[in-house]
């Protein structure tokens, strides 16, 4: 299954964009022998519409393009906030169920449209504090890791 990270705003070269590059390097060699692929970031600018509705719905047009028959991981402070080895159960069932396509979806600062949280596979949070979108992605980079090393079998901390 093809991993992917969908982001509103773009991330400027700095230490934790190279934070968050080390763990999708990490998944991108540990994700391959259990069928799980990196595939990348993909980066939209953040919608420049006046209203915040109208923004969520151009960033909202924009995922759903990216995101195709993808299943779909939306981060949203109102989410579930699962333990890694749930987080990582839960990949392991689409991977099996035969999903091709996984898209962890980060938001621009308003938030996500309702449509996309409707259509969600799951609504995750990291709590609910404003997280920074940088720090937001290093911490999807390192779950996204977590879960390739739990689902090979490697030694978890709380194990």
């Amino acid at each position: 299954m093809r991993l992917s990270v969908h982001a509103v705003g773009r991330m400027k070269a700095g230490p934790e964009r190279e934070l968050a590059d080390r763990y999708f390097s990490r998944l991108s060699k540990a994700g391959p022998s259990i069928g799980l692929e990196f595939s990348g970031v993909a980066e939209i600018a953040e919608s420049r519409a006046r209203g915040t509705d109208e923004r969520k719905r151009e960033e909202a047009a924009a995922l759903r393009d990216h995101r195709g028959d993808a299943a779909l991981f939306l981060l949203d402070e109102r989410g579930r906030n699962p333990t890694s080895e749930d987080l990582s159960q839960q990949v392991a069932r689409l991977r099996d169920s035969g999903r091709k396509r996984l898209v962890f979806a980060i938001g621009g600062p308003d938030g996500h449209d309702t449509s996309s949280r409707s259509t969600a596979d799951l609504v995750l949070s990291f709590g609910a504090q404003t997280w920074p979108h940088q720090l937001v992605r290093v911490m999807l980079a390192e779950q996204m890791y977590r879960i390739a090393t739990i689902l090979s079998g490697h030694p978890y901390h709380r194990s």
